[in-house]
């Protein structure tokens, strides 16, 4: 098993909040949805019931840093469970995305849409 890679900026202080398993595991219950985080999480909440008490409370002390949109954050995600060894196969059915996302992201290569066509290239 090799190191993890790096979380980009946007996932950083989920990951230094609750550790990069947890991470793991709240990105991909609330990525891409609006949460509330309240400042005392309650034992009912699905946010507790995913990452536990001490994790929603790490949360909750960051909560007015994150933005209101939790990142999917879908290929750093791939990469981290690919370098724990899971196979392309498994890690697209985790994420709910092709395999030919999975090995793009993986790969580095961005998609054409990635990229603003109005945009002028500066070199």
């Amino acid at each position: 098993m090799t190191e993890s890679p790096r979380p980009p900026a946007h996932v950083e202080p989920y990951v230094r909040a609750l550790g990069i398993d947890a991470a793991l595991d709240f990105l991909l219950a609330f990525g891409g949805a609006d949460l509330y985080i309240p400042a005392t999480p309650n034992g009912r909440s699905r946010l507790v019931a995913e990452i536990g008490r001490e994790g929603a409370e790490r949360l909750a002390a960051i909560a007015h840093t994150l933005p209101k949109r939790v990142p999917t954050a879908k290929p750093w995600i791939a990469q981290v469970l690919a370098s724990r060894g899971l196979p392309k196969a498994d890690i697209a059915r985790k994420l709910h995305s092709s395999d030919v996302s999975v090995r793009r992201w993986l790969s580095g290569h961005h998609s054409p849409r990635d990229e603003n066509d109005r945009q002028l290239r500066l070199f």
